[in-house]
């Protein structure tokens, strides 16, 4: 008796293959992943611009949607949401940090200042005014983060006692992008202020 050889090319195969592979997928039950469950909110509380807070919150809400979409201080402005533009600066217990990388709950318990708290009623902050009066600002979109950020370097300036030339500045406000350009009245504002916290109005002082 002559062996039969059975012969299968790739249509074949497909043609036969196909159903059984198919029905075994359908037949498997789905499987549940953790991360589609809804996390648990938590409760946190929180000092912002000199007013207690209480808020639940998703674990997974970032700080700067805490602030425009719970809050609604909208100063604090979203730029990139990465951490690249510096336009979500805030103060947390006096240093900046963008607010887009940081989860709201780690700041459970934080004293945090945007760019709404650094005025005190109708008096503008010094760097408010100097940005006003050196034109620190075109569109003006990122300058709430700008000055935010630079409110911070002149805290960190006072607190090491480090002198800041003009050149120190722009490498200390790098991570904030002014896509208008307006980089030279920011620095000028940013001196100004700090010339002023020293006791000299005078033009040339510090710079370099």
């Amino acid at each position: 008796m002559n062996d039969q050889r059975l012969e299968f090319n790739r249509r074949d195969c497909v043609k036969t293959a196909g159903p059984i592979t198919g029905a075994a997928v359908i037949s498997v039950p789905p499987l549940i992943d953790a991360r589609d469950a809804p996390p648990s909110r938590v409760s946190m509380n929180i000092l912002i611009n000199g007013k207690p807070c209480s808020f639940t919150v998703d674990p997974r809400m970032t700080l700067l949607d805490l602030l425009r979409e719970r809050i609604g201080l909208t100063g604090t402005k979203k730029g990139c949401d990465h951490g690249q533009c510096g336009a979500c600066t805030v103060l947390v217990n006096g240093r900046r940090i963008n607010s887009c990388l940081s989860l709201a709950l780690t700041n459970d318990g934080e004293t945090i200042t945007t760019i709404e708290g650094l005025a005190v009623g109708d008096q503008l902050h010094p760097l408010q005014t100097a940005f006003i009066e050196c034109d620190g600002l075109q569109c003006g979109y990122c300058t709430p983060g700008q000055i935010c950020s630079a409110a911070g370097l002149l805290r960190e300036a006072a607190q090491e006692r480090t002198e800041l030339t003009d050149d120190e500045i722009r490498e200390q406000m790098s991570g904030n992008i002014c896509r208008c350009g307006a980089y030279p009245g920011i620095v000028e504002a940013i001196h100004k202020v700090y010339r002023q916290s020293r006791g000299s109005d005078d033009s040339a002082a510090g710079r370099g």
